[in-house]
């Protein structure tokens, strides 16, 4: 049976620990989002990838990279991906906030790992609260946008550990394995799937308004068009939708300021 919903991983920001003065080396954030859709509608991010394309002027299947696009196309682009029927789940992690970062400097991935970790989790509440009979296997099919020289059977075997961490303990892993299946993970490159350039808008949109540049600005004017489609459970945003790490809303803001951006999105 045909999975119920598709789910589409890319990110934005490096997994670098230096940080220098004047704001260049690695980025303070990295940011892992996920865009969803119902299997029935998944056609429906080709033809939107066909009509930003006519939008901006390119040639058909010109692959889409938001970091490669000017700020007059982005903001057309990232319209047109609000008005897609998806959801979307973002983990955004300010690396500065981390205690031990060692420990993510020695492990390679390490801190992939634990933003795939909590997005996951989060990824397999909202198809467990909306799946529907007779559409689907309730299941969600997960294709990450390919990194070279990362197996993707270690994101699989990593994911069937936290799959028996969970039925072990699940108030400490929360992920539903009803809804996410191991097996169903695959990584595919960028430039194939439409989806996985719905979700580099995604995750580069989170980014831009979060990461400040070196005229100390941030770009918020992406946020009012992903709005909508960001997960709410029961309207709570923080900790579904989006989930920031390692400090909670109110400590980032006194931390790193820039997170205020964020506000328009409660």
């Amino acid at each position: 049976m045909n999975p119920s919903f598709m789910v589409y991983i890319d990110e934005s920001g490096d997994e670098g620990f230096v940080f220098n003065p004047d704001g260049s080396g690695s980025s303070r954030w990295f940011v892992l989002s996920a865009a969803i859709i119902r299997q029935t509608n998944d056609l429906q991010m080709v033809a939107c990838l066909k009509e930003v394309r006519q939008d901006l002027g390119k040639v058909p299947k010109t692959p889409l990279h938001f970091v490669d696009l000017k700020h007059e196309q982005l903001v057309p682009y990232i319209r047109r991906v609000g008005e897609l029927p998806i959801r979307t789940v973002s983990v955004l992690i300010h690396k500065p906030a981390i205690v031990e970062p060692e420990k993510f400097q020695n492990t390679k991935y390490l801190l992939y790992r634990y933003a795939t970790r909590m997005l996951l989790e989060r990824l397999s509440w909202l198809c467990r609260e909306h799946r529907q009979a007779g559409e689907g296997d309730g299941f969600a099919e997960i294709v990450f946008s390919n990194r070279s020289n990362m197996s993707y059977q270690d994101i699989r075997d990593y994911l069937r550990l936290l799959i028996q961490q969970h039925d072990g303990d699940p108030q400490k892993v929360q992920i539903d394995p009803t809804a996410i299946d191991p097996e169903r993970i695959r990584s595919v490159e960028h430039s194939r799937l439409a989806g996985l350039q719905v979700a580099d808008a995604v995750a580069s949109g989170l980014h831009f308004a979060v990461k400040v540049n070196r005229y100390g600005e941030t770009e918020t004017a992406y946020l009012p068009h992903l709005k909508k489609t960001l997960y709410r459970h029961h309207k709570c945003l923080l900790g579904y939708g989006i989930k920031l790490w390692p400090e909670d809303f109110a400590t980032l803001k006194t931390q790193a300021p820039e997170t205020r951006s964020l506000e328009g999105l409660l």
